[in-house]
C-alpha cells in the first residue's frame, strides 16, 4: 500500500469510527424513547383504534422528536391510527416560516400550517416589559382547539418530557401553593378536546441528545422576545444539579408523581377524613372563596409550551 493510501485511510478511519458510534448511540436513544412511549401510551390508554392523532409541533426538539418517534411506532402498532402535524405561525418577525414546511413534506407526513397573527394581538394587550406568555399560552389553545374539533381530531398530542411535569409540580408547590401537575391525558373543560403527552415517560436529556444525532431543523424559541419564565429556569437549574449530585433522584420524583396516597395528604376534597373514603375523580364540594383565586395555575400556563 503506498504512503499516500495509508495517509488517506488514517484521516478517513476517526470519522467512520465517529460516525460508527454516532449510530450506536441513536439506535439506542431511539429504542429507549420507543420504550417509553409505546409503555405511556400503554399505562394511560392515550391511543386507541381509529384515533385521529394531531401532533402540535412549534420547531422546537420536544415536539419534533414526539412526532418523530410516534411515525416510527404507528408503523408496528397493534392498532390502527391516522397521525396529522400542525404548526400555528403566529407572525412573530423573522419566525423562518419555510422550515416546518419543507421538513414535514420531506416526511411525507399530513400536515397544516394553521397562520393566525396572534403575536399583534398580544402586544397590543400585554403592557410593555410584561411577560407575554400567559396570552400567548390562551390564545394558541383555542386555536389549536377549534381546528382540532373543526377537522375531526380525536386526541391532539403535545410534547412534554418527564422533566416538564416534575417542574410543573414544583412550580405549582413553590409559587402556587398547589399540589398538581400537566397529566399525561388531559380532557378539556367543555369536553370537545382530548390532550394526550406521550413523551410523559421520556427524559429531557434524551430527547436533547436525539435531536442532535437526528438533526432536526430545530427553530429557535426566543423569536417573539418575551422575557424568559425565569421560575421554571430556577426550578430546571435546581433537577440539574440535583440529577449530577443525587443520580436517581429525578427517577424518584416521578414515581412518587404516579404513587399518589390521598389520605396522607390534607385535602378534604380528596379524601373524606370523616367517613375514611376517597373522593374520585374532579374536586368535589369546593368552597367558594368569598376572594377569587388568583394564584398562578402553571399546569395550565403551560399547557402548549411545546
Amino acid at each position: 500500500m503506498s504512503e499516500a493510501m495509508i495517509a488517506n485511510a488514517a484521516d478517513q478511519s476517526p470519522a467512520s469510527e465517529q460516525d460508527r458510534r454516532q449510530k450506536l448511540e441513536l439506535n439506542k436513544l431511539q429504542k429507549r424513547l420507543r420504550r417509553d412511549v409505546g409503555q405511556a401510551i400503554a399505562d394511560f390508554s392515550m391511543i386507541e383504534a381509529g384515533d385521529k392523532v394531531m401532533c402540535c409541533l412549534s420547531g422546537g426538539k420536544d415536539s419534533y422528536a414526539m412526532l418523530d418517534i410516534l411515525l416510527n411506532l404507528q408503523k408496528s402498532a397493534p392498532v390502527s391510527f391516522e397521525l396529522i402535524a400542525v404548526n400555528l405561525d403566529q407572525k412573530q418577525p423573522g419566525f423562518p416560516e419555510e422550515v416546518l414546511p419543507e421538513y414535514l413534506a420531506s416526511l411525507g407526513v399530513e400536515y397544516h400550517i394553521i397562520e393566525k397573527d396572534t403575536y399583534s394581538i398580544v402586544k397590543e394587550k400585554v403592557p410593555e416589559g410584561k411577560t407575554t406568555c400567559g396570552l400567548c399560552s390562551r390564545l394558541r389553545r383555542g386555536i389549536l382547539y377549534n381546528f382540532a374539533e373543526e377537522h375531526g381530531v380525536t386526541k391532539i398530542a403535545l410534547g412534554h418530557h418527564r422533566d416538564d411535569l416534575l417542574e410543573t409540580l414544583f412550580l405549582n408547590m413553590f409559587y402556587g401553593g398547589k399540589l398538581k401537575s400537566m397529566p399525561p391525558v388531559l380532557h378539556s373543560d367543555d369536553g370537545r378536546n382530548t390532550v394526550i403527552r406521550p413523551l410523559a415517560y421520556a427524559r429531557e436529556k434524551d430527547i436533547a441528545r436525539y435531536a442532535s444525532l437526528r438533526k432536526f431543523p430545530i427553530i429557535p424559541c426566543n423569536l417573539c422576545g418575551s422575557q424568559e419564565n425565569l421560575q421554571r429556569q430556577v426550578i430546571k437549574e435546581m433537577f440539574q444539579t440535583w440529577d449530577k449530585q443525587h443520580p436517581g433522584r429525578l427517577e424518584t420524583m416521578f414515581r412518587a408523581l404516579c404513587n399518589v396516597e390521598p389520605s396522607h395528604l390534607a385535602d378534604p376534597n380528596l379524601y373524606d377524613f370523616k367517613e375514611g373514603k376517597r373522593l374520585g375523580g374532579k374536586r368535589q364540594a369546593v368552597v367558594q372563596s368569598a376572594e377569587p383565586d388568583t394564584s398562578p395555575d402553571f399546569g395550565r400556563l403551560d399547557l402548549l409550551n411545546i
